[in-house]
């Protein structure tokens, strides 16, 4: 008897990608390693009764032209800086117990000095063995997290933020290049101007959190990824097909928990047909979520239509075990007074609004942006 029907093709691949994935991991963690020893000797020989500028300065250039005579461009001037500040922002990286993946690095040489006593430091990888219940908190090794990606989050540029986008690169598995476009869209500060302190020191230890429906809405949705422009000529069909061409960056732009289920759908209410732009499922919070896009400013006549919506799902479409249908109005400005008065405090746990741009703004401008709404609403900025 066959041990299993499906093809051997298909089982000796999973066996290869499986051994492949694992290498990978294994050799992303051993640069990881040996990039935050490399920084650690550099800064323990400028701290060697020599703490002037020009003299760290010309120890870095002489230790870069040696190493990239021997080991190639990968060490020049700007490589070594960068990990020269990866273990200043990392130095408890090591701590915790002996790692399997890494035996292999630290047996090199019991006698080198960058190798001393870290047989104890080393930890492993939580994911390795999930069932004994290890604990990893930010600033510690974690498996998923390649150096491209340490030295990415190198740009956040506070510590709280860093922790932020180093818990959900490894949770959600985000490419290097993901967590990069995350944090020049400034992520992090757009998901804290709408919690109090508590709920932002939440956010840099725990990453993001889906508690209720205000936690999974940004303000504003950055799409530049879609590629169109700002313009005034623009429709809604045109943003909602470049929208779908481009799925899974708009996905993730939403955030965690978003399941595509359909495109202008259409409901009939007495012959009259109205037609939803978009419609997801939330697997957090097992509740539909109606999408409607606007290519100007929100107006009480689209609240109303997205309430219509909401209303028509909770009726005809839930079901037992699902939550109350949610709305999200996505447009290119809009007043908040508006949304205040025409939906009221019940309506605004179910119906939201937020504003859309197709190009990452400049960090200083979402900073004031931020600043300028937390003003508004008369809450503290969030901590550096």
């Amino acid at each position: 008897m066959p041990r299993t029907s499906r093809p051997l093709y298909t089982r000796v691949r999973e066996i290869l990608e499986s051994a492949r994935t694992r290498m990978a991991r294994s050799v992303n963690t051993t640069q990881v390693v040996a990039n935050w020893l490399v920084g650690r000797e550099i800064v323990e020989e400028e701290q060697q009764g020599n703490k002037r500028a020009d003299y760290g300065e010309r120890l870095m250039h002489a230790l870069s032209a040696r190493l990239q005579r021997e080991y190639g461009e990968g060490y020049g001037l700007s490589s070594l800086k960068s990990i020269r500040s990866f273990y200043l922002a990392y130095p408890e990286l090591l701590s915790g117990e002996k790692g399997h993946a890494l035996r292999g690095l630290l047996s090199l040489s019991s006698k080198s000095h960058a190798l001393r006593g870290l047989s104890s430091l080393v930890p492993s990888s939580p994911l390795s063995h999930p069932a004994r219940g290890r604990s990893w908190s930010p600033g510690q090794l974690h498996a998923n997290l390649s150096w491209t990606h340490y030295r990415t989050l190198l740009r956040a540029e506070s510590p709280a933020a860093r922790a932020f986008y180093e818990i959900e690169a490894s949770q959600q598995c985000w490419s290097a290049r993901e967590l990069e476009r995350q944090i020049a869209s400034l992520l992090f500060e757009r998901l804290a101007k709408s919690r109090d302190k508590a709920g932002v020191r939440r956010l840099a230890t725990k990453g993001q959190e889906i508690l209720s429906p205000a936690d999974i809405f940004k303000d504003p949705v950055v799409m530049e990824f879609i590629g169109l422009p700002e313009s005034h000529r623009l429709v809604e069909s045109d943003v909602e097909q470049a929208l779908l061409n481009q799925l899974q960056s708009f996905l993730l732009e939403l955030g965690k928990g978003f399941a595509f289920v359909a495109r202008q759908q259409r409901l009939t209410l007495d012959g009259d047909h109205f037609y939803i732009d978009l419609v997801f499922y939330h697997v957090v919070l097992k509740c539909y979520v109606l999408l409607d896009l606007k290519v100007g400013k929100l107006t009480h006549t689209d609240l109303g239509q997205l309430q219509l919506y909401v209303n028509y799902f909770d009726r005809e479409k839930r079901t037992p075990g699902d939550h109350p249908t949610l709305g999200l109005i996505l447009c290119t400005d809009k007043n908040d007074a508006v949304v205040k008065y025409t939906l009221g405090d019940e309506q605004q746990k179910k119906i939201f609004a937020s504003r859309y741009k197709f190009h990452l703004p400049t960090e200083a401008a979402l900073k004031a942006e931020v600043r300028r709404e937390l003003k508004q609403f008369g809450q503290p900025p969030p901590p550096a």
